[in-house]
């Protein structure tokens, strides 16, 4: 047991790193103690869609933006129905909310989700230390008291067994096939009847499998005049292309792409065959690159952030795009047939890929996150023009 003098006097929270590294803060959210991997997230706004973003899942996020919570939350900016983030680390105590689209602080909305955060950390710092030695797996806890057992917590992060060989398409995925035909905000001239559209004369249908989906890639699909009907992660090929669609779109999600692949590789590979044009992101980019014969590792650090350079090797255009992975796909492990069309300007891993002369194609990135705003959006249009 760590000496209670040891533990500043006002501290109410605390992130205990797998090597036993405690670092203190002031608690909020809910006072409860979540276990995962600490990772950071570099983008400015939309804290909101990254803590409900289900390729978080198992992940605690470092904000390294200083202001945090400052426009408050809503329902509409959910990108799934729960938080899949375990909670979440901050610089800066979460101020009042100042935004008309507010309807509650940031505390009491992760309160409402059973959401530990910590505040007054030098997100520096630790972001620096994810950058040298790797995303560590912590602990993190909020006891209103200032009451901490930190063996106890180290030995919670040190047990957790990490994001490799973890399935987690399973956990976020729906269990339900459903049908999505909402479409994307809309800004009204009179500042009041604000909101998301409705797609009411489909062109196209297309059948997304769900890992992971965020509601906003659903929305650019329905933008494109598609009927989305949307089937969970362990659906077969049989039953997708039963049906009916011009298209297949596999989802974003979180874990270990190779263990989700145990049971969807045989089945995206039978999609592959079917000739129906096929469209990934992120963890769907990675199931497509597994499929057609590739390989995936686990990133030193990842890539999270709105901030990204990435660049159109086909077109040498960059676009500025939102990322959220922790695995990537290993460009020497693509097998002939299958270019490189993506290329990220930090670090020059694989951010999109295509299958030569097939209607098949997938990114790394989130081209629906509108960080640039809109650099990516040609990917959906692309996708549309393939459906024929």
């Amino acid at each position: 047991m760590t000496d209670p003098a040891a533990i500043p006097h006002d501290a109410t929270a605390v992130l205990v790193l797998a090597d036993g590294t405690a670092i203190f803060g002031r608690g909020f959210g809910a006072a409860v103690t979540k276990v995962g991997e600490v990772v950071f997230n570099t983008s400015m706004t939309g804290y909101q869609e990254i803590l409900t973003d289900p390729s978080y899942a198992g992940q605690i996020i470092t904000f390294t933006f200083p202001h945090v919570g400052n426009v408050g939350a809503n329902v509409n900016d959910h990108e799934t129905v729960s938080p899949a983030a375990l909670g979440c680390v901050l610089r800066a105590d979460i101020t009042d909310p100042s935004n008309y689209r507010a309807e509650r602080g940031l505390d009491d909305w992760l309160k409402s989700h059973d959401l530990p955060g910590i505040a007054g950390v030098d997100t520096r710092r630790l972001t620096r230390r994810i950058r040298d030695i790797g995303a560590p797996h912590g602990a993190l806890c909020v006891s209103p008291d200032g009451k901490f057992d930190i063996e106890a917590l180290k030995k919670l992060a040190a047990d957790w067994p990490g994001l490799e060989g973890m399935d987690l398409a399973k956990q976020v995925s729906c269990t339900q096939t459903y049908t999505w035909d909402t479409t994307l905000w809309g800004f009204a001239d009179d500042g009041r009847s604000d909101g998301y559209g409705t797609m009411t004369e489909p062109k196209k249908h297309v059948v997304a499998v769900d890992y992971g989906a965020k509601r906003n890639i659903l929305r650019n699909l329905a933008a494109q005049g598609c009927r989305v009907t949307v089937v969970p992660a362990s659906t077969t090929a049989d039953e997708i292309l039963g049906h009916g669609p011009d298209g297949i779109f596999l989802a974003n999600g979180p874990g270990d792409p190779a263990a989700t692949g145990i049971y969807a590789v045989p089945e995206l590979r039978k999609l592959i065959d079917s000739g129906k044009p096929i469209f990934g992101i992120c963890l769907g980019h990675q199931m497509l690159a597994l499929a057609l014969g590739a390989k995936t590792e686990k990133m030193h650090m990842g890539h999270r952030g709105a901030n990204h350079p990435v660049k159109d090797l086909e077109t040498g255009k960059v676009e500025i795009t939102s990322q959220n992975h922790g695995f990537v796909v290993m460009e020497a492990s693509l097998p002939d047939g299958v270019t490189v069309t993506h290329r990220s300007l930090f670090d020059g891993s694989v951010e999109g890929i295509k299958v030569d002369g097939k209607p098949i194609f997938s990114v790394q990135y989130h081209p629906e996150a509108s960080p640039g705003p809109m650099d990516s959006h040609y990917l959906f249009a692309r996708f549309r023009e393939l459906l024929g």
